[in-house]
């Protein structure tokens, strides 16, 4: 009996885990670049409860519903205190933990001070949490507009510390863009790249991490925020960040990240097909290439280039130019022998050797091919 009943409880946890790794949280970017005054597991409790909105159907009455085993599974707690700790930890949230939200307005800013969720309700007899979230919470929750951040619930699950917490969502916003302009254009190559290797002031940092008043010295607040953070982000989430010191003067003003994704979540394997093809496609062009250009050093047109002086020897070790020569310049070269006999090749190349200064040797090819195309422009008569 109690290995069927084993075996029903793994049964469930793998459901739930399966569940929370499909889950994302969408959340407003004034939202994610607030301050949180709260401690990991309210905040942990907050993004979980947020998992559960569909932003295309509101909750009504700002309620959603959540599950007990989750919550537990949530947090990794097995422990026989499970149901206290949870209810200290409710408390805790209700009576001290609500974010700083400062928004922009004309030349100032207006600041609100809000507790996410004011109730939270349940009972002994079945397994569900009823949460309630302010009102004032809302709009940065459904009323996203073009301005939010979404990530998976699951990489929250594996954050074990409220600075790991803020300073994901940070990045993955940033990052976020990135991903979101490189598909779809309307950025700059160096707004591109701004956006997975954003930068922030340490004052900035400072007060997003809410510890203005904390680690005065910055190798403590290095060690402690940013390198042990980044480390936990390293290990249990889907980015790899790395950053570097920006000094102004003698002290270090300012942080750069650097941003990249590792392997995306297995049940989205479109990236690896695309990945896939592109490397196939890249090997067939080098195939190709390798072809022109092996054709390239037995034709005769490589050797008159050489005595002409319009190739060097490292020019000929370069497949790139060897194949573009093969592909675009020679059957050129084909045409003004039928037209002028291949004495008629050797003046033409006598005449662009003479002109040698006029091109530049990182477009040999492209200045040969122009050079033999606008000279049998000018035999067209002699067809």
């Amino acid at each position: 009996m109690s290995i069927i009943t084993e075996n029903e409880q793994a049964k469930k946890q793998e459901i739930l885990t399966s569940d929370i790794e499909k889950r994302k949280v969408s959340e407003h970017n004034d939202l994610i670049t607030s301050i949180a005054k709260m401690d990991k597991t309210p905040l942990k409790i907050f993004e979980l409860a947020v998992s559960y909105i569909d932003t295309k159907n509101p909750p009504e009455d700002n309620i959603v519903y959540l599950s007990k085993t989750e919550l537990f599974s949530f947090f990794d707690v097995t422990d026989s205190a499970k149901h206290t700790r949870f209810k200290e930890a409710i408390e805790k949230m209700q009576q001290t933990a609500y974010f700083e939200i400062k928004e922009v307005v004309g030349k100032g800013y207006n600041l609100k001070r809000i507790v996410p969720i004011p109730m939270v309700e349940w009972n002994s007899y079945n397994d569900k949490v009823k949460i309630r979230f302010d009102i004032d919470i809302m709009p940065y929750l459904i009323d996203l507009g073009g301005t939010f951040t979404q990530y998976g619930i699951s990489d929250i699950m594996k954050l074990n510390s409220k600075y790991s917490i803020i300073l994901y969502k940070w990045l993955r916003m940033s990052y976020n863009q990135f991903e979101y302009y490189s598909s779809n254009g309307g950025r700059r190559d160096d707004q591109l790249k701004s956006y997975c290797n954003p930068s922030i002031s340490v004052s900035e940092l400072r007060e997003l991490t809410d510890t203005v008043n904390d680690y005065s010295r910055f190798d403590n607040f290095e060690s402690w925020i940013l390198k042990k953070t980044l480390d936990e982000i390293n290990k249990q989430t889907h980015l790899i960040v790395s950053y570097e010191k920006i000094k102004k003067g003698r002290s270090i003003d300012s942080i750069q990240f650097h941003i990249e994704e590792k392997n995306k979540p297995s049940e989205d394997n479109s990236y690896k097909l695309e990945d896939k093809a592109y490397q196939e496609d890249k090997a067939q062009k080098e195939q190709a290439e390798d072809q022109l250009a092996i054709e390239a050093m037995k034709s005769p047109y490589t050797k008159l280039l050489i005595e002409n002086l319009l190739l060097t020897p490292f020019e000929l070790t370069d497949t790139s130019i060897l194949a573009g020569l093969q592909k675009n310049v020679y059957p050129q070269y084909e045409k003004l022998k039928e037209l002028r006999g291949i004495g008629g090749v050797k003046n033409h190349l006598s005449y662009v050797a003479s002109k040698r200064e006029d091109y530049s040797k990182r477009n040999i090819s492209k200045y040969l091919k122009k050079a033999i195309e606008q000279y049998l422009g000018t035999l067209g008569d002699f067809k």
